[in-house]
């Protein structure tokens, strides 16, 4: 049985969110007794040639793991997740780039404030200027996400039982 895309949430002993991992991983951190499972895939397990196990959804280590900063790190990729691969000008899904929202020239940082996803075209066009000189609107203003945003709206695959640990989707994110 293929696992290809299917994640498992890691919570640590207090039972708060840290992570998702893949099914492996999961269920080797199960297997050297390092994690229990909290919940698993219905109708899903994972079989060896003599036994059969569980497919966790949710799993919980069994100690606790001190993790001092708990943020999403500033990148293309995440910049890209968080802005749902779309040009924040007009929409295209091609050619994409990143946007100073106000321009490195006049002082812009790289920050999750301050960048958005464009197109080529839309980054061109805007050149120099700000959205509003440019007269260019911008779909959606940026924002740093929060780490249990991040897990829960840009990760890809959610089940539906993390919903208890990471909260429901909220109703302006897509």
């Amino acid at each position: 049985m293929s696992f290809q895309g299917r994640k498992v949430l890691i919570l640590n002993q207090d039972y708060s969110a840290l992570t998702i991992c893949t099914v492996q991983k999961a269920f080797i951190l199960v297997y050297l007794n390092k994690a229990e499972v909290v919940a698993q895939a219905e109708d899903k397990v994972i079989r060896t040639i003599t036994s059969t196990f569980p497919l966790p959804s949710i799993i919980r280590l069994v100690k606790y793991v001190h993790i001092p900063y708990k943020g999403v790190m500033l990148s293309r990729q995440n910049i890209f997740k968080r802005d749902g691969y779309k040009c924040q000008y007009c929409g295209s899904t091609k050619d994409l780039t990143l946007d100073h929202v106000l321009p490195r020239s006049r002082g812009g940082k790289s920050s999750w404030d301050n960048l958005v996803t464009a197109c080529k075209p839309c980054n061109s066009k805007k050149g120099d200027f700000t959205p509003e000189e440019a007269k260019m609107k911008l779909q959606r203003s940026p924002y740093k996400p929060s780490f249990i945003m991040f897990i829960r709206d840009f990760s890809g695959y959610i089940d539906k039982s993390w919903e208890i640990y990471l909260g429901k989707k909220s109703k302006n994110i897509y």
